[in-house]
């Protein structure tokens, strides 16, 4: 099911020379002229396929406006900008799916004053359809996640957290299944051990349970018996190129785990320039791809599918500083 590397390669060139993004033109960091030309596809469907597109953000922490003046950053982000982008995207695109890899909340007197429903009803107005929960979103203890969730107007995953009995249980899912052009998609998520991070009492009552066995068993059970042609992670356990004895991230996830095409990564705040591929025990390939933080970037990978199986994949950054909202 999962993309080629040599397919993911010639398809991320082709991209690259499409949108004018050699050495000696325009980086992948550089603004783009108009909200218009960041939305264009990233591959031509071929007859019989379906571009099926994946945005996503990580690690927003509440960062509701663009980075002040004073940030490296500056400028850069802010929800109405995203939600502009979002909006024509989908105009161009249809089929469309926008993705966070968790910790929305934190960082900012947004998060202080209103617990987070401030962020909640921010990135419903943007149009999120699926998010996992990372550790900082849990800064507040699990009730108050449960009341900020009542302003979310989109779907929670995690497969390995174990919420049942706690004010999460009925918001809180191992995976959803959505269907986009015909193509079944399966996203999961997981989430990194808040023992060690959080105060105990701020996750009381949640059980963390092992990533790898659980990407193994949902991403089983939605090839199987839910028939996903495609099957999706947000991840908030890492991204670690060069990874200690200790680190579970992402790439390890893969190398243990058959089955997953795409991993929206979240928790290291690592800006990626582009997607990379991780080698999955078959030899088949996972595309990962994070975003720094706090919505500076918007991330974009799009996919062909013909028969219910991947045939092409392609990512880019999407940079909002500068744009124009026309």
């Amino acid at each position: 099911m999962s993309i080629t590397r040599r397919k993911f390669l010639g398809a991320s060139a082709a991209v690259t020379a499409g949108l004018a993004l050699s050495a000696d033109a325009l980086s992948m960091f550089a603004p783009a002229r108009s909200f218009a030309a960041l939305a264009e596809p990233l591959l031509e469907p071929a007859d019989g396929e379906t571009l099926i597109t994946f945005l996503h953000t990580n690690d927003q922490h509440s960062q509701i406006d663009p980075l002040p003046a004073n940030d490296r950053y500056a400028g850069k982000g802010g929800v109405s900008r995203r939600a502009t982008l979002v909006k024509r995207i989908r105009k161009e695109q249809p089929n469309t799916l926008l993705l966070d890899a968790g910790d929305c909340f934190q960082g900012t007197p947004y998060f202080n004053l209103y617990k987070g429903v401030v962020e909640y009803k921010a990135m419903s107005a943007v149009g999120y359809d699926v998010v996992t929960l990372g550790n900082h979103d849990f800064d507040n203890g699990i009730e108050a996640l449960a009341e900020a969730m009542k302003s979310a107007n989109f779907e929670f995953v995690s497969a390995n957290y174990d919420v049942t009995g706690t004010a999460i249980a009925g918001r809180v899912k191992p995976y959803v299944v959505r269907e986009m052009g015909g193509v079944r998609i399966g996203i999961f998520g997981l989430g990194i051990k808040l023992e060690g991070l959080n105060p105990p009492e701020s996750f009381k009552g949640l059980k963390y349970l092992d990533p790898v066995r659980m990407a193994r068993g949902v991403t089983r059970l939605l090839r199987t018996q839910e028939k996903c042609a495609m099957v999706v992670c947000a991840s908030h356990l890492g991204y670690y190129p060069q990874p200690k004895a200790d680190d579970l991230g992402d790439s390890q996830v893969v190398a243990q785990v058959d089955g997953i095409d795409f991993i929206a990564s979240g928790h290291t705040h690592t800006f990626m320039k582009q997607p990379v591929l991780a080698k999955q025990p078959s030899g088949k390939d996972t595309v990962i791809f994070q975003v720094g933080k706090s919505g500076i970037y918007l991330g974009r990978v799009d996919f062909t599918v013909r028969r219910n199986k991947v045939t092409a994949s392609a990512g880019r950054l999407l940079d909002l500083r500068d744009a124009s909202l026309t």
